[in-house]
C-alpha cells in the first residue's frame, strides 16, 4: 500500500507499487531516474516514494519507446517537458502521440503477405507496397502491413505504378505533413489545452475530444487537397491556354 502525501496530492507509491502501475522493472525505473528521464524518489526518513508525476513521466517514456524513440531522442523530448509540469499536462503530450492511424497493421512474414495477397511478390513489389506505405519492414525482417489498403497496393502493382514515384509523393505527404503536425500541435498547446484547463477539465476529457476530433481532422485534410488539387488544375488549364493564344478567326 502506498502513504498519503503530505501536500495533500494523493497516494504516493512505493517502489514495487510504482512498477506494478507502469509495468516497468525496478531497473529500468532506476536507470532513468540516474538518466535525469525522472524525478528522485520522494524521501519520507529513508524511505523512497512516488507521485502521480512519476507515473505520468513512465507512461510517457513508454510511449514514445512505443513509437520507436532512442533513448537518446527520449531524453531530447523530456528535456522540452517542464520540470513542474502537472500530471495532466504530461498526459496531453501522450495523447498527442497517440496513433491518427485507426487501423492497426498486422505483422507477418513474407509467405504470409504472399498468401493474403493471393499472388507471389517480388522483393520490387514489396518495395512499392513499402514506398506506398502499405507495408512496413522490421528489423527482425518480418513486416507490417495494414490490410485494408492492400488491395490498392495490389491493384498498382498490376498497372505498373512506378515506385520511384511512390517514395517522391511519400517525401511529399511526410514533409507536408509534418507542417500539419507541428501546427495543430501547438494549436492544441496553446489553445486548446489552456481553454480545458480553466475550465477545470480532466487530462481524460482533453483525450477524449483529441479522439473525437481525429476523423474530423482527416476528413478536412482530404476536403483541402481535393480543393487544391482542382484549384491546381484549373490553374494548369488556364496557363495552357493563355500560351496557346487566341485561337483563328473567321475570314
Amino acid at each position: 500500500m502506498g502513504t498519503t502525501s503530505e501536500s495533500g496530492t494523493g497516494d504516493l507509491l512505493t517502489l514495487e507499487n510504482l512498477t506494478a502501475r507502469v509495468g516497468m522493472s525496478v531497473r529500468n525505473v532506476r536507470f532513468y531516474t540516474t538518466k535525469g528521464l525522472l524525478p528522485p524518489p520522494i524521501r519520507h526518513g529513508r524511505s523512497g516514494y512516488y507521485s502521480d508525476d512519476h507515473v505520468a513521466r513512465l507512461e510517457l517514456v513508454r510511449e514514445l519507446q512505443g513509437h520507436g524513440f532512442t533513448l537518446s531522442a527520449i531524453e531530447r523530448y523530456l528535456a522540452a517537458v517542464p520540470a513542474d509540469a502537472t500530471p495532466e499536462q504530461i498526459a496531453l503530450h501522450r495523447t498527442m502521440l497517440a496513433p491518427w492511424q485507426a487501423e492497426a497493421a498486422e505483422v507477418m512474414s513474407h509467405d504470409d503477405l504472399e498468401t493474403r495477397a493471393g499472388r507471389s511478390l517480388a522483393d520490387d513489389d514489396v518495395a512499392l507496397l513499402a514506398a506506398l506505405g502499405i507495408v512496413r519492414r522490421r528489423d527482425d525482417e518480418r513486416l507490417e502491413v495494414t490490410p485494408t489498403q492492400l488491395t490498392v497496393g495490389l491493384g498498382l502493382l498490376d498497372l505498373g505504378f512506378p515506385t520511384a514515384a511512390a517514395t517522391a509523393a511519400a517525401e511529399v505527404y511526410a514533409r507536408h505533413g509534418r507542417q500539419v503536425a507541428e501546427e495543430l500541435n501547438e494549436l492544441f498547446r496553446t489553445v486548446v489545452w489552456p481553454a480545458y484547463k480553466e475550465a477545470g477539465a480532466s487530462a481524460e476529457t482533453v483525450r477524449e475530444v483529441v479522439e473525437r476530433i481525429k476523423p474530423l481532422s482527416i476528413s478536412s485534410l482530404v476536403a483541402a487537397y481535393e480543393a487544391a488539387m482542382d484549384q491546381t488544375r484549373r490553374e494548369q488549364i488556364r496557363a495552357r491556354a493563355e500560351r496557346a493564344g487566341p485561337g483563328p478567326t473567321a475570314g
